[in-house]
C-alpha cells in the first residue's frame, strides 16, 4: 500500500495517541471527519495499524523484574528453533521473542513478578532442548528510553 503524506501523518499521530477522537485527528491532518475515518479504516484493513494497546505503568501497578535474555541453541535445526519459540510463546511473561543474527540466536524480553518466577521460566526454557540451550540473563536496572512508536518519517523517507 502506497502511503501519502496524510496517511503517514495519521499513522504517526495514532502511534502517539490511539485514543484521539476522529474529529481531532481530522483537524490535525487537514481532512473532513468522514475522509479521515475512511483513511483510518483502510489503514486498519491493510493491516498497517492495530491492534490498539494501552501502555501500562507497571512500576505504579506492581513490582516486577524485567530480564533481557539472549539464547544460543546448540541444535541449529528448524525443529529446534520451532520448539523453543513455541515454548516461549506459551509463557505469558515472555513479552517479546526475536530470532536474530550474531553471537546468539534468540532475544527475549521477560517481565516476571520476581526472580523466583523468572528462575522457573528460565528452567522451563532450558528444558525445551535439554543440554542444547544456553541462556544469558540480563536484569534491567533502568529503562532509559521506552518504546513509544516507530520513527516513521525517518524510516519511510529512506
Amino acid at each position: 500500500m502506497q502511503l501519502d503524506k496524510i496517511s503517514r501523518n495519521i499513522l504517526s499521530i495514532l502511534q502517539q495517541d490511539a485514543r484521539i477522537t476522529n474529529q481531532n485527528l481530522a483537524d490535525r491532518v487537514g481532512l473532513s471527519p468522514s475522509s479521515c475515518l475512511n483513511r483510518v479504516r483502510k489503514l486498519e484493513q491493510a493491516g498497517l495499524i492495530g491492534p490498539y494497546l494501552g501502555v501500562v505503568d507497571l512500576a505504579a501497578l506492581c513490582r516486577t523484574v524485567t530480564v533481557i535474555a539472549t539464547v544460543s541453541l546448540k541444535d541449529q535445526s528448524t525443529d529446534a528453533f520451532r520448539a523453543f519459540q513455541q515454548t516461549a510463546e506459551a509463557i505469558p511473561e515472555v513479552v517479546e521473542c526475536y530470532t536474530v543474527s550474531g553471537s546468539f540466536d534468540i532475544f527475549l524480553r521477560i517481565i516476571a513478578p520476581d526472580m523466583s518466577r523468572y528462575n522457573k521460566i528460565n528452567d522451563r526454557l532450558l528444558d525445551v532442548l535439554p543440554g542444547m540451550v544456553n541462556i544469558s540473563s540480563h536484569v534491567v536496572l533502568n529503562t532509559g528510553k521506552p518504546f513509544r512508536g516507530y520513527p516513521l518519517d525517518e524510516l519511510l523517507d529512506s
